[in-house]
């Protein structure tokens, strides 16, 4: 029995997979301790992946060499594309997944990772040892489990979701538990305010799930998947899902609400029980009759959890009320008179701790060798809690290995935004990303998420050989296409009716293609029917969809993307002038004491790190410019 590890991961949901994923397979011996290895990367809420902005995150996840966009194409159920309609910056995708296939794919993956070995307990203690008195700061030594084992290693990654004192409310009724069926974890917490940490809860929830048996889809709105559906992962082992399963939509009505008020006085989020934050762009039904007192319905997804279960999750129905009160509402939407539920739908309160104490590595301020990544840090949703562990993954072992952290910028990746967002900004509300808290959402776009890291994870060892070939000649196709767009010239006679048809303006002398296609609803798929030219360079090179709409994009959007690039290298100045690791801020009478107080808590390493606190304004700013140089 091996009691010592390179590094060590404690929890198994979606970031603590990365997490030992990716350490393992960079190299180091890594041990992943979960509470039940059946429900690895378990997807206790909605059993999709994706959506606005977190399509984009799992998409840079799968361009660095991460998990979760593979194993979401091998076990999804229906993909859309959402906001096709707008931009392709805010283009995002989304799947909703077959849940336990989902988890045992995760597991089945895990399993065969060299260097990757599962240990099935809870851990109960962090292990902290001194380093060398010169140095005079904590490292964290290894963990102590329920089961009295004790494991070191050089580096633990603490991904502990909602399970740290955690507490499920139903109505009136409350029990001790990370989620429905397990028990909380004791000790961890305790093991970190002892050294220091400052801790918080927050809260989250889920709805009641549903029994298809029970329910009149007849007259419920369908929704289905793309027609030509897409996929998560950038490498050539997935393919897109065949034979989709629709979801639905359903609503709630004044009766359906009249009846969940009645419950309010038992609710545990408005009778002072649950004093945790809760996400305010997820709310609880309860929270959204408060909040949208005018409205007099809302609509709801009904998603099915997989193919071979008559599970269906309720989208947008969270909730905290007594049971019986969910029961009759439910029933009160039509086409659920005859409704069976599986369970109902339950709040859990959880610690976290302030993601401020993190460097952006991930690894704590106040311990070497610490890292945090998840729900711990404050955030919500697989995918946010999934770039977090990949990314605390590859920085552990890094650390192990002397060599420099994985630093994202925010205009290199969604990652980066978070992560930059969670250490300089912190959190008073459970983290979910958006698309509008990127600076650069024209260069963060879904279909460049490989230009943009795929280079990076080959670098630092994630990427494969053969992917990283597959990735290059992607890219020579692109930039051929570009090229040949450029170069071909189009004559009025040639286009003029293909440019009626789509109401856009003709043309009376010849044009390049790449001039063309700058125009509304002008696509390379509309045009190769037309320019024999244009149809065989693309039959001859074997240029595929995802080739071609790449190319298109950068095609159109090039003013705006060299206009925001050039923005971002400007503002890289401010990244690149240090601030020293233990400079006294007080001693800078200059700066506003509240500039003061924040920057000497969090600690920035550089002046745009400092420039994002809250609190620390452009004239705290100019005055670091000044101590430090322009």
């Amino acid at each position: 029995m091996v009691l010592h590890y390179d590094i060590i991961v404690v929890g198994g949901g979606h970031a603590g997979c990365e997490a030992a994923s990716a350490a393992a397979r960079l190299g180091s011996r890594t041990l992943l301790v979960t509470m039940d290895m059946t429900k690895l990367a378990d997807m206790s809420c909605n059993p999709a992946v994706g959506g606005v902005a977190k399509g984009q995150i799992v998409r840079e996840i799968d361009a660095l060499g991460g998990q979760m966009g593979r194993i979401t194409d091998l076990t999804a159920v229906q993909f859309r594309m959402l906001n096709r309609s707008k931009g392709a910056a805010m283009w995002s995708p989304r799947a909703q997944c077959d849940k336990s296939r989902f988890s045992a794919e995760w597991r089945r993956t895990l399993e065969n990772t060299p260097n990757l070995y599962l240990w099935q307990d809870t851990a109960v203690e962090l292990l902290f040892g001194q380093r060398p008195a010169e140095e005079g700061r904590p490292q964290v030594r290894g963990i102590r489990t329920q089961m009295g084992v004790e494991f070191s290693a050089d580096c633990v990654i603490l991904t502990a979701g909602t399970f740290l004192a955690g507490v499920m409310y139903c109505g009136r009724s409350h029990a001790e538990g990370g989620r429905a069926g397990d028990s909380a974890s004791h000790g961890v917490t305790e093991s970190l305010v002892a050294m220091g940490f400052e801790a918080g809860r927050m809260k989250t929830g889920t709805p009641a799930r549903l029994d298809a048996r029970t329910i009149n889809f007849e007259i419920l709105e369908p929704q289905y998947g793309d027609e030509n559906p897409s996929k998560f992962s950038f490498s050539a082992d997935t393919h897109p899902v065949q034979n989709q399963l629709p979801c639905f939509l359903v609503y709630t009505s004044k009766k359906v609400h009249d009846i969940l008020r009645k419950g309010f006085g038992d609710s545990p989020l408005f009778n002072g029980t649950i004093r945790g934050i809760g996400p305010r762009y997820c709310p609880s039904i309860e929270d959204k009759l408060n909040t949208f007192a005018d409205k007099d319905q809302h609509q709801l997804f009904l998603e099915p959890e997989g193919r071979s279960t008559n599970e269906y999750y309720l989208n947008g129905f969270s909730s905290s009320l007594p049971w019986d009160i969910q029961w009759e509402a439910l029933h009160a939407i039509e086409g659920f008179e005859d409704l069976h539920i599986f369970r109902p739908g339950y709040a859990i309160e959880y610690d976290y701790f302030l993601p401020t104490q993190l460097h952006h590595s991930l690894e704590t301020k106040l311990v070497d060798g610490l890292y945090f990544a998840g729900q711990i840090n404050g955030t919500t949703g697989y995918e946010e809690a999934g770039a977090q562990g990949v990314m605390a993954g590859i920085n552990a072992h890094r650390r192990r290995m002397g060599e420099e952290p994985l630093v994202l910028a925010r205009d290199e990746a969604y990652i980066g935004v978070l992560i930059d967002d969670l250490v300089t900004k912190g959190v008073d509300e459970p983290y979910r990303m958006f698309t509008s808290r990127a600076e650069y959402r024209i260069l963060l776009r879904q279909d460049n998420a490989d230009i943009r890291l795929t280079p990076i994870g080959y670098k630092i060892g994630l990427i494969s050989q053969k992917r990283y070939d597959s990735f290059c000649k992607k890219n020579r196709l692109v930039e051929s296409l570009v090229a040949f767009a450029r170069g071909l010239s189009v004559k009025p006679d040639e286009i003029n009716d293909c440019l009626k048809s789509l109401g856009c303006d003709a043309i009376s002398q010849g044009r390049k293609l790449h001039d063309l296609l700058m125009r509304n609803n002008v696509t390379f798929d509309l045009l190769s029917g037309v320019l024999p030219k244009l149809g065989d360079f693309l039959r001859e090179q074997e240029m595929d969809a995802e080739v071609v709409e790449e190319a298109e994009i950068q095609i159109k959007y090039k003013g705006y993307i060299e206009r925001e690039k050039f923005i971002a290298d400007k503002l890289h100045r401010l990244e690149n002038i240090r601030i020293p690791a233990d400079f006294d801020f007080h001693s800078m009478n200059a700066l506003t004491i509240e500039a003061r107080q924040k920057l000497t808590r969090i600690r920035p390493a550089t002046i745009g790190q400092a420039s994002r606190i809250p609190g620390v304004s452009p004239a705290d700013v100019n005055v670091l410019l000044v101590k430090f140089g322009r």
